[in-house]
């Protein structure tokens, strides 16, 4: 035992051990989310906290962090640079992105670490500062700079599991903090101390789990899927983006949108679907070009909508703007059209993106960007503008809807759970840039956490997949999902909303509880920095 003993402390010491204990912990961490699923991956967190605690100082631990992160972020977001081969163009930034992303990303978890090495108490009760601070940083990381919360700690459960219902109460962020907590807590019993408190330790971190694990069971008891009468046509043309921008492509793109639109219901009795939703640009053009007098293509869409029928549909356009450069500002837009009877479609509501993606919608430091020749990914005159803050949309025939475009759907606290609560989110989403990865999987999972904060049904459409009715619990309705590369319609009756949930009423305010009990209870705080143990 005690040559097990001195090689695991030979180890986390020596130089180049530690930096491939620290590539490790974030690999396993990463590795215990969808679509890989290995859960004592999670394992890495208590080992991020014990290479922190034996780095000789400050700095040590912050590149631990640094690394792990690097690690953690480079396999959770190597498919950001299939965006980037979708244009021969542009595929010499593959790379750039590929390796920056996480580079830069990978910083919040190097402060992180270094912030606990820095403060850390000695004792058990240490894991809950390294959770509190961890999960700190993870919400500054979703915010700072409008934020990049792609796979958060608490995010590594499948959305739909027991463990995944706490959300409901502290957010995606608080099961973060508690995620990391139960799993940071194995960490002491390979670390010196009283064997009675490291054991201790332990137990508790089996405890939370178990903890965990049985409320979101008792919840998910009680979960009741109640169709509405509103019956939901969610659109997969499986469309593949490098495929989209040509004029002979163009015209298949809108023959396949039309037949699967205008095709009979896949529902016993052939009911006509009262909302049919197409995916974020869903037609390579803009508005003014599709349903501008020049073009027979706006005139066929109406001949595929049905009268009483709403269209979501997802499309860029433009708006007069005299102060813009070229005289116009454009959107990645949401159109609510309904057919009333008459000739055309009506515009019944417009929904703007308000959260864009860098280098994707438009470019951060544009001016010093376009004189390097890198440009946004975005097939517009310029970039996007950002839309207002998210609101609900009324539609003429449906219940009101929460619109999120794509990325959107990552950020919670996008929809209200007051009194201008909507009745269910529609998550217009172009995953198509990410190809056949991991990229869209996970963007999936992401986006049913926003069900299980708000207790709302999410319907998402994508062009390539994965497109799927959710229930208010995070869970896929039935069989109600395409997979990458399939074309047809998911047409299913909407769920009825769950009861309000204490995170849609009160948002992170369960996060900075906890954040600050956390903090509080692993006091006494050292004055002088903690000296690393031997």
């Amino acid at each position: 035992m005690k040559t097990t003993a001195g090689l695991w402390d030979r180890a986390l010491t020596g130089r180049w051990s530690r930096i491939g204990l620290a590539l490790l912990a974030g690999l396993g961490a990463a590795l215990a989310h969808p679509p890989f699923g290995i859960l004592p991956g999670l394992l890495g967190y208590g080992l991020l906290m014990l290479l922190a605690e034996r780095s000789g100082n400050t700095r040590g631990a912050f590149w631990m962090g640094w690394l792990a992160g690097f690690a953690y972020f480079g396999l959770g977001c190597w498919w950001v640079a299939e965006a980037f081969l979708v244009n021969p163009d542009q595929a010499w930034m593959a790379p750039f992105a590929a390796s920056l992303l996480p580079a830069g990303i990978g910083l919040f978890w190097g402060a992180a670490t270094a912030l606990y090495r820095r403060l850390a108490p000695r004792g058990v009760l240490r894991v809950l500062m390294f959770a509190g601070l961890f999960a700190l940083f993870e919400w500054l990381r979703g915010h700072v700079l409008t934020g990049f919360p792609w796979n958060p700690a608490g995010a590594s459960w499948k959305a739909g599991s027991a463990a995944s219902q706490l959300a409901s109460v502290i957010g995606v962020y608080g099961l973060s903090l508690v995620t990391v907590a139960i799993f940071a807590a194995f960490a002491p019993l390979a670390a010196p101390g009283p064997r009675r408190s490291r054991i201790t330790a332990a137990g508790l971190g089996f405890v939370g789990l178990i903890a965990v694990i049985a409320f979101g069971a008792g919840r998910l008891s009680e979960a009741r899927v109640e169709p509405t009468d509103t019956l939901i046509r969610i659109v997969q043309a499986n469309v593949e983006q490098e495929s989209k921008w040509t004029p002979e492509a163009y015209r298949g793109i809108v023959d396949r949108y039309l037949a699967l639109t205008a095709q009979p219901s896949t529902l016993p009795g052939s009911p006509l679907p009262d909302v049919v939703v197409w995916p974020e640009g869903a037609l390579p053009a803009a508005a003014d070009t599709v349903f501008g007098p020049a073009s027979q293509d706006g005139v066929l869409i109406a001949q595929a909508v049905q009268p009483g029928q709403t269209l979501l549909m997802g499309l860029g356009r433009g708006q007069a703007d005299p102060t813009a450069p070229d005289g116009a500002r454009y959107f990645n837009a949401l159109f609510a059209l309904h057919d009333t009877g008459g000739p055309g479609l009506t515009i019944a509501a417009i929904y703007d993106k308000h959260r864009l993606v860098p280098f994707g919608e438009y470019l951060p430091l544009g001016s010093l960007m376009g004189a390097l020749g890198i440009r946004s990914l975005v097939h517009m005159p310029s970039d996007f503008s950002a839309g207002p803050t998210p609101a609900p949309i009324d539609l003429p025939n449906a219940p009101r809807v929460q619109p999120l475009i794509c990325y959107e759907s990552l950020y919670p606290g996008f929809t209200p759970g007051g009194a201008g609560r909507p009745d269910w989110i529609v998550n217009a989403s172009n995953d198509a840039w990410f190809g056949a990865t991991s990229g869209p999987l996970q963007h999936l999972n992401l986006a049913s956490y926003r069900a299980i904060e708000t207790g709302l049904p999410v319907v998402r459409a994508t062009p390539t997949g994965v497109s799927a009715m959710i229930d208010p619990w995070g869970r896929i309705v039935g069989e109600n999902q395409l997979g990458s590369g399939q074309s047809g319609v998911i047409d299913s009756l909407l769920p009825r909303p769950a009861s309000r949930t204490l995170f849609g009423r009160f948002g992170d305010l369960g996060f900075w509880i906890l954040l600050g009990l956390a903090l509080v209870l692993s006091g006494p705080w050292p004055k002088r920095p903690m000296k690393p143990a031997h």
